[in-house]
């Protein structure tokens, strides 16, 4: 992951969960339309929606 932006609480929010500059992210499964995501990090799974997964910039 190279980023997290967005609004400040959206931003804080992620961050909060361990969604940080240089973590790997791995893209588990997907709801049938796209929402929600499962995405594994840091050794644990997060779920997030795709608005709240858009505010992460990867490479």
């Amino acid at each position: 992951m190279v980023a997290v932006a967005g609004d400040a609480d959206a931003a804080r929010r992620l961050m909060d969960l361990g969604v940080i500059r240089g973590t790997t992210l791995e893209v588990v499964r997907t709801a049938p339309l796209g929402d929600p995501m499962e995405v594994k990090l840091r050794g644990f799974m997060l779920t997030l929606r795709r608005a709240e997964a858009e505010h992460i910039t990867v490479e």
